[in-house]
């Protein structure tokens, strides 16, 4: 939904029905502003068009950094988390993913200290035990050393969310992100199946999925490998959001238009499970 919008109403309907139409379970709803009212509403909404969803967000606001060392941060942080997390479950959705452990674009200069992963692991137990009580997993994403520098591969990120403990913290695998980090992704996803509990599926270019490098066999083959049974989340992002294209560098398109995207990659997915082997993830085949 990120190549239309970061606030999805009932504006959105028909995209939405074209969605179901193309053969998607359901879809990922970013959570950025509004109310607990307003992602319930959307719930329906969903459920009248008979959509799964998920839910995505992210904070770029230094004044809410989870890392901080100032405790009055760290504390909006993890009311920004129980915000984005009540908002989740009223819209029915049981997990909420994204960069969830520390601002987003915002750097120190340096690598992430001792001191910062002890402070996330703390409030990424406060976060998920409000997390636990709303019904909703939080899956941690690995980002690209240019978007944050808390956890950059899926070897750290494994590690964090061990060292953190917590049943409703866990990890999200980026086709994206491991593509820039990882020296073997399809190894990274392997080695660390036991934390994956989401997947967004991401060309290197962040456009359609399926024309561009990422090794896409080798990748749905590593899935069914790992026993991974959940979402395939298509991630894309486009010129349409100024805000959201300076924040993730998309200066140019990367398809002739977004119904581009989820329709060819649909068809992507489809046939990369074939091949696989994978005869359907939860919610009946692939997810938007």
């Amino acid at each position: 939904m990120f190549l239309w919008t970061t606030k999805v109403g009932p504006e959105h309907r028909s995209l939405l029905a074209d969605i179901r139409e193309t053969g998607f379970d359901g879809v990922e709803i970013p959570i950025f502003e509004g109310t607990v009212s307003d992602y319930a509403a959307t719930g329906r909404m969903l459920d009248e068009l008979g959509l799964e969803r998920t839910a995505v967000t992210a904070n770029g606001d230094p004044a809410q950094n989870l890392i901080s060392d100032d405790p009055a941060e760290r504390a909006a942080g993890v009311d920004y988390m129980n915000w984005a997390l009540e908002c989740s479950a009223a819209l029915g959705a049981d997990r909420i993913s994204g960069p969830l452990h520390s601002t987003l674009g915002h750097f120190s200069g340096a690598g992430p200290t001792s001191e910062e992963l002890d402070r996330s692991i703390a409030c990424q137990r406060l976060v998920g035990d409000h997390a636990a009580q709303n019904g909703v997993t939080v899956c941690l994403e690995a980002l690209n050393r240019f978007e944050c520098y808390l956890l950059n591969t899926m070897d750290a990120l494994a590690e964090h969310i061990h060292a953190i403990d917590h049943p409703n913290i866990r990890a999200m695998y980026d086709t994206f992100h491991a593509n820039i980090e990882e020296a073997d992704p399809i190894t990274a996803l392997i080695r660390n199946k036991d934390v994956v509990h989401h997947i967004h599926i991401s060309e290197n270019d962040r456009g359609v999925p399926g024309r561009g490098n990422i090794p896409w066999p080798e990748t749905f083959a590593a899935i069914k490998q790992t026993g991974y049974d959940g979402w395939l989340t298509i991630e894309a992002f486009g010129r349409g959001l100024p805000d959201l294209a300076a924040a993730t560098k998309v200066w140019r398109d990367f398809a002739e238009t977004p119904e581009a995207v989820y329709r060819d990659g649909f068809a992507h997915i489809r046939k990369s499970m074939a091949t696989a082997g994978l005869k359907g993830a939860l919610y009946d085949n692939s997810s938007l």
